[in-house]
């Protein structure tokens, strides 16, 4: 309806502030007039007034976060269904679409200049997904629309189901079967080479970003492309979650797109074991952590490194420390197939080549795509997780 209807209709459960703000708005959806709104008044001193208004008239908290009202509105269109889960950049929630008729997710971000700045990369980068795969064919998050309201940029999402670290949690970190590993990998590398094709970077490819489509059926998305970058536009040292970032990061090395092909790897052992390959404590615990595994790198890639006087000394050798449970990692110690608890060769060495410490070894997405661990699919079907979600 029109602003002038709505408010006649609602005027006895939109605050002060409302009554002003809704003629910014050509359509009205919903108002969210069964929500506990939060008593704003009207700005009334905002056109006359050089002094910025508290807090943002109150609606954010101190750190610049939305105050969430469930059953509240967003732009007038979007109800506030639940509260998903929050983060640095902001806030993410559940939404009905009352244009739509269809549940979303809304990425409600900061009100902080640095934050708003970052996530307008984001959106830029979600609009080239959906130029770059028109048909949605590559298994990356849809973004189907973004607005500014109240002061924070809203992205929208389609709705997916739950990320990869719940569903190993739910099957009590047990791991899952060949088969729906197997599914996975060829979606994520799917998502990979689309990356790849167009020089994209995701920096944060983990369990977390992964998320089925459907709680019962092995289709996922990858999300978050929110540290995300383009090859020759890099802007961070600083990149990928702990047990998922490539040596080249951690060391302090020039990166680019096969720090998600290590991700991939460290995700796929995951899946097949329930915990992380590589689970460091802190930095200098990470690199004993897969040194361990895959042994001392060679020394020109000790060599490239910046920061190489924090994990080795002045002869080169790994500066071995113990963990807080008192452990000494030494290097070249457990066998990958071990960590894996896996006996296919294949797989073993598909996550190998994916731990390569030099990123110009390692395997490409393209190349793994036609990797003999991945072409055993050819001769499977498509499962659903029911199927295939059993312990090896």
């Amino acid at each position: 309806m029109t602003p002038e209807a709505a408010l006649k209709l609602y005027q006895f459960n939109l605050t002060a502030y409302e009554k002003q703000e809704i003629f910014s708005y050509d359509r009205i959806y919903f108002v969210g007039h069964h929500a506990n709104k939060r008593p704003i008044d009207a700005p009334a001193t905002a056109s006359g007034s050089s002094t910025p208004p508290t807090n943002n008239y109150g609606y954010d908290d101190e750190r610049g976060d939305y105050y969430i009202t469930l059953r509240d509105h967003l732009q007038y269109r979007y109800e506030i269904l639940e509260l998903m889960g929050k983060g640095s950049f902001g806030q993410v929630l559940r939404c009905f679409d009352h244009r739509t008729g269809q549940k979303v997710a809304v990425k409600m971000i900061r009100n902080k200049r640095r934050f708003h700045a970052q996530a307008m990369v984001e959106v830029k980068i979600l609009e080239n997904l959906i130029c770059w795969d028109p048909e949605d064919r590559y298994h990356n998050v849809r973004m189907t629309g973004n607005f500014l309201f109240r002061n924070h940029l809203c992205i929208v999402f389609e709705c997916l189901s739950m990320n990869l670290y719940e569903f190993i949690k739910s099957n009590n970190f047990q791991g899952f079967s060949m088969g729906l590993i197997r599914r996975f990998a060829i979606q994520l590398l799917n998502s990979l080479t689309l990356l790849q094709k167009h020089k994209l970077i995701h920096c944060d490819l983990k369990p977390e970003n992964i998320l089925l489509k459907h709680p019962t059926k092995s289709a996922i998305k990858v999300i978050d492309f929110g540290s995300s970058c383009l090859e020759n536009e890099k802007v961070y040292t600083y990149i990928q979650s702990r047990f998922y970032r490539s040596p080249e990061v951690i060391l302090g090395m020039n990166y680019g797109l096969p720090i998600d092909m290590w991700s991939l790897g460290c995700i796929l052992g995951e899946l097949h074991t329930g915990y992380p390959v590589f689970p460091g404590e802190n930095e200098q615990d990470q690199l004993a952590c897969i040194m361990e595994i895959q042994g001392i790198p060679e020394m020109y890639i000790i060599e490239k490194s910046s920061r190489r006087k924090l994990f080795f000394d002045s002869q080169n050798n790994p500066r071995i420390q113990p963990n807080s449970k008192g452990r000494k990692r030494r290097p070249g110690t457990k066998p990958l197939a071990h960590a894996l608890k896996a006996s296919d060769e294949d797989f073993i060495d598909f996550v190998d080549k994916c731990l390569q410490w030099d990123p110009d070894q390692r395997m490409r997405p393209d190349e793994a795509l036609k990797h003999p661990w991945i072409m055993k699919s050819a001769s499977t079907k498509k499962y659903s997780i029911s199927n295939l979600s059993a312990t090896r």
